[in-house]
């Protein structure tokens, strides 16, 4: 089972890297490519354990969230109104109720899963572009968001399965310990620290360096358990099979589902004379 994880790891990595240099266009590409995937799992994971899901609206309204998120931060350089990603979220939810309105068999349950959907993967996961776009210097925050969560979750890994004996939570996640997830946000935060002071220095302090690394490691493991969550309420163990190794797309971008939107709000709040 390791093979297949570091082979996996060691063909995806450079391809993430690369799509992080380039930005523009390809990285645009690539993180939509990755919420379509995404969406495509959480609907098979839902409709596969008979849990009612409207596939058609998971594209259509996961596109226009994709493009409400994005849009909120072209924004700040182009002429549109500043309550276009409120309008964008207020054109999912009457879509999604009208589309079910319109469905013979009507269910608030397929409403609610669905909304859900649309929120969690792609309005959430858009804010991996938006973090790009910031700049001067986007791409150096998104090359430490990826480090740290890759650190994050390698040392929880091993670590965990290496000492681990307290579990985090045997029912959502019974694999996964405290002495993991402690290990995840000490050496990732160390991580974190170690690129901020690397890259970038003079930008912030060493302080600010550690909050976001404590920030990203545990709100990674904590977005990690809420996809662990969705996955045991619908008996999946993986999001799909697609990656060998490591399961499907969403279980690959899981902790970026919570991490994405908060850092970027956060990145604005703490230096917003540059951004």
């Amino acid at each position: 089972m390791l093979l297949p994880r570091i082979i996996t790891a060691l063909v995806g990595l450079p391809l993430v890297i690369a799509a992080i240099h380039f930005g523009g266009v390809f990285y645009m590409a690539f993180v939509v490519a990755v919420i379509i995937l995404c969406l495509y799992e959480y609907g098979l994971m839902l409709l596969t354990s008979n849990k009612p899901v409207s596939r058609t609206s998971l594209i259509i309204f996961g596109i226009v969230m994709t493009i409400g998120a994005v849009a909120g931060r072209l924004n700040t350089t182009l002429d549109y109104p500043s309550n276009l990603g409120a309008f964008f979220l207020a054109i999912t939810l009457v879509g999604i109720f009208f589309v079910e309105i319109l469905t013979p068999k009507r269910s608030l349950e397929r409403v609610a899963n669905t909304f859900l959907g649309v929120v969690l993967i792609p309005w959430a996961l858009a804010h991996l572009i938006n973090i790009r776009l910031l700049e001067p210097y986007g791409e150096y925050f998104t090359y430490i968001m990826f480090f740290t969560v890759w650190a994050s979750d390698t040392f929880a890994y091993f670590i965990g399965k290496a000492f681990g004996k307290h579990r985090l939570n045997q029912e959502v996640s019974p694999k996964k310990s405290w002495e993991g997830a402690i290990a995840g946000v000490v050496f990732g935060t160390a991580i974190a620290v170690f690129f901020w002071n690397l890259l970038f220095p003079w930008y912030i302090t060493w302080k600010a360096a550690m909050f976001l690394g404590i920030l990203i490691s545990a709100l990674g493991q904590i977005s990690d358990l809420a996809e662990s969550l969705i996955k045991r309420s619908v008996g999946a163990k993986d999001s799909s099979n697609i990656l060998p190794g490591h399961g499907g797309v969403l279980d690959r971008f899981d902790s970026y589902l919570l991490i994405a939107p908060v850092l970027y709000y956060i990145l604005l709040y703490m230096i917003p004379s540059t951004l």
